[in-house]
């Protein structure tokens, strides 16, 4: 033989082995979220290829869903196109509703050699253990057929509110993009997105009874540049959601199994609204949309019954779209400047008698009347109200639940008093923050920095208090507001993979979390990040080669 030929031939034969090891993918249950029991058995591996079919209930349109989507992440994962049926099969992944599986959003995957079976109590708890399988299936594209080791995979969440905030008001992403961004949410096990609708710089949803509220509201004539300089990119900014499109954005996200809570902040960032409708402001204006980033002196009027009409309005027209049982108000950052020399928010304050005290204005006590009237009317439409931590100081009714942002302190304080209480706080949950002290190769942003290890080892439930107070801790949710961040792509990278260190403390109890074993498992599911094309942060890993 030549030693040409002597040289094709090997370089046949070593592709040939490399194919053939290739085509084989073994998957690992050490996934992000780690589930709470992964005990393997020294049995044969359940095989899945070609011929493997997924088996759903006949009569349950929400399992036979979920069947779809299994199908379709495999094949995202694999390239392997894997049959959905209600029939029998011989080598088959079954989708099943075990009632004895305690937890709504709880499963247990089980493995053999002749098949695979993923329970819930609920189609909800089957969709948790699918995220769980697609996040153990290797990713390749020479991948032929793929062995899962048998034994039983288990797990249930830590907090039944899991969430995820994006900032639509600052800077608009369409419908497109939202709904990736419900598909991130959905692979990390999350199952509630914080839609941050309306602030000062624009109204982004249509209301019917108040159209100016997008003919006026969402258009800002220009933008800052940098941080607050004193140039302006003297473009117009403006998009808006249809109650079409909003609807549309439910309906995708309750399939994937996530509740869409919109955010109307109020009384204060409404100098959008105050630019369609002056009326509703204590001054009559003029106002503009804002250019700049910033808390302004320009709220709502709580002395007028107009501005609680507007408002009773706004609302009514939403809780028709968002079938949510909470309804985010805000009520962060509201100045009351206007209030203190308004004669109709004085002369609200004498008829309901506030008076101040030694620690809270009358004005304060003012926005306590205001939440609490928002509150009642939403309650009377069967919502609950969720409002940031500053409506804390102004008298609220026990009834409100509370999202920390102002750090944790302030949760721990709202969940002493009764309240239950979302942790969101700015030092380990803003993801709109840095990810690293050395910024100069960093985009321009609001500034702080919150590294995904100090993200990973936030511990929501303050030690210090009851089990009966440490119940009032529902959930945690991170924040990413959009003053600075402009493009999908920046929003991936702010958000990826700190969103997975989010997922474990939202699902893991808190003594099995382990930050070293964390980044050894994020392999996967930054090759699924890959095969999207999902951008993401890197600071974990030296050199792009050393993600593995």
């Amino acid at each position: 033989m030549g030693k040409l030929n002597f040289l094709l031939m090997m370089t046949f034969l070593v592709t040939l082995s490399a194919n053939a090891e290739a085509s084989v993918g073994k998957a690992d249950y050490n996934v992000v979220p780690l589930p709470s029991e992964v005990r393997l058995i020294a049995k044969a591996p359940f095989v899945l290829n070609g011929d493997t079919k997924i088996i759903f209930h006949n009569d349950n349109a929400d399992i036979e869903r979920n069947a779809h989507f299994l199908a379709q992440y495999i094949k995202d994962n694999t390239g392997i196109d894997i049959g959905v049926t209600s029939d029998n099969a011989k080598q088959a992944i079954y989708l099943v509703l075990n009632k004895k599986i305690i937890g709504d959003d709880a499963y247990t995957i089980t493995v053999s050699s002749k098949a695979m079976t993923i329970a819930g109590s609920t189609p909800r708890g089957v969709f948790y253990g699918i995220q769980t399988l697609r996040k153990a299936t290797p990713v390749a594209d020479t991948i032929t057929q793929v062995e899962y080791p048998a034994g039983v995979v288990s797990d249930s969440p830590r907090f039944g509110y899991r969430g995820m905030h994006l900032d639509c008001a600052r800077h608009f992403f369409p419908v497109k993009f939202v709904k990736q961004y419900i598909d991130m949410m959905a692979l990390h096990g999350m199952n509630v997105f914080h839609w941050h609708l309306t602030d000062d710089q624009g109204w982004r949803i249509e209301i019917k009874k108040y159209p100016k509220l997008t003919e006026i509201g969402s258009v800002r004539l220009q933008t800052v540049l940098g941080r607050n300089s004193d140039i302006y990119d003297g473009k117009p900014y403006t998009g808006f959601y249809t109650q079409d499109d909003a609807r549309e954005i439910v309906r995708y996200a309750a399939e994937r199994y996530i509740t869409v809570i919109p955010e109307i902040d109020m009384p204060g960032h409404m100098e959008a609204a105050l630019t369609a409708y002056p009326e509703l402001g204590c001054t009559g204006g003029p106002y503009q949309v804002i250019q700049e980033w910033g808390v302004f002196p320009d709220i709502l009027c709580a002395g007028k019954e107009n501005t609680f009409q507007f408002m009773e309005d706004v609302i009514s027209e939403l809780i028709d779209i968002f079938p949510a049982k909470y309804f985010h108000i805000g009520g962060d950052e509201a100045p009351k400047k206007r209030w203190q020399k308004c004669p109709d928010c004085q002369k609200r304050i004498k008829e309901q008698q506030i008076v101040a005290d030694n620690k809270v204005s009358a004005e304060d006590k003012l926005q306590g009347y205001f939440t609490n009237r928002v509150e009642k009317f939403l309650n009377d439409h069967g919502r609950q109200l969720i409002g940031w931590d500053e409506i804390l100081g102004s008298e609220v009714n026990q009834s409100a639940t509370i999202m920390s942002w102002r750090g944790a302190e302030p949760g721990a304080v709202a969940a002493r008093q009764g309240h239950d209480v979302i942790m969101a706080p700015t030092t380990y949950c803003y993801f709109d923050y840095y990810q690293t002290d050395n910024q100069r190769n960093e985009p321009l942003l609001i500034g702080g920095n919150v590294p995904i290890e100090k993200t990973y080892n936030f511990e929501p439930v303050d030690s210090t208090l009851t089990p009966e107070e440490a119940k009032h801790i529902i959930g945690v949710q991170a924040n990413l507001w959009t003053e600075y961040i402009d493009a999908k792509q920046l929003v991936e990278y702010q958000v990826l993979p700190r969103m997975g260190a989010l997922s474990e403390i939202q699902w893991m109890q808190p003594e099995k979390k382990n930050f070293e074993l964390f980044k050894s498992r994020l392999g996967n599911l930054v090759k699924i990040y890959d095969r999207y094309g999902w951008v993401y942060a890197r600071h974990l890993w030296k050199y792009k080669k050393d993600v593995q």
